[in-house]
């Protein structure tokens, strides 16, 4: 699964896995225990996640989330130290410490809450999403070494 396949929908809590385009908007199903789907009209506010970014302070002015999503996995593994219920200023500190530029007049506590909640139900659903994409290729091309050593003997 990639960020691509996954979706936020204004409203609604939690994110959803994008499953196919109807007739009227679009079939999701969240990504919990329960897999209860849900159809999203064109009415509706869906943001699918590869799209979503944050602002910076620096010249091009975003980050994407997919990079700060790996940051996070890279400083806190499986455990970032704070959830959804944590204080401003605990919120705060912790985006600063993953993203020291991020824009300060445009990110807003409840968006920073939102990351980690995503974060939370990303590592537990898709935790491939939080791999880097160098990491996923040179442990592939390790896997088709060892693979071509097997065959070889």
């Amino acid at each position: 699964m990639e960020l691509k396949d996954i979706a936020s929908v204004s409203g609604k809590g939690g994110l959803f896995k994008v499953v196919k385009p109807s007739r009227t908007g679009v079939i999701l199903e969240s990504m919990d225990k329960h897999k209860k789907k849900i159809v999203a009209h064109a009415h509706d506010r869906v943001s699918i996640l590869d799209e979503i970014s944050i602002y910076t302070t620096d010249a091009d002015g975003s980050v994407a989330l997919q990079g700060v999503l790996q940051t996070i996995k890279k400083e806190f593994g499986d455990d970032p130290g704070i959830d959804n219920k944590s204080s401003k200023e605990e919120i705060m500190a912790f985006l600063k410490h993953i993203l020291p530029n991020y824009d300060e007049n445009q990110v807003y506590p409840s968006d920073v809450k939102k990351l980690v909640t995503w974060y939370e139900i990303i590592l537990k659903e898709a935790p491939e999403i939080l791999e880097d994409k160098k990491e996923k290729k040179n442990t592939k091309k390790k896997a088709d070494k060892a693979e071509d050593k097997k065959d070889e003997e």
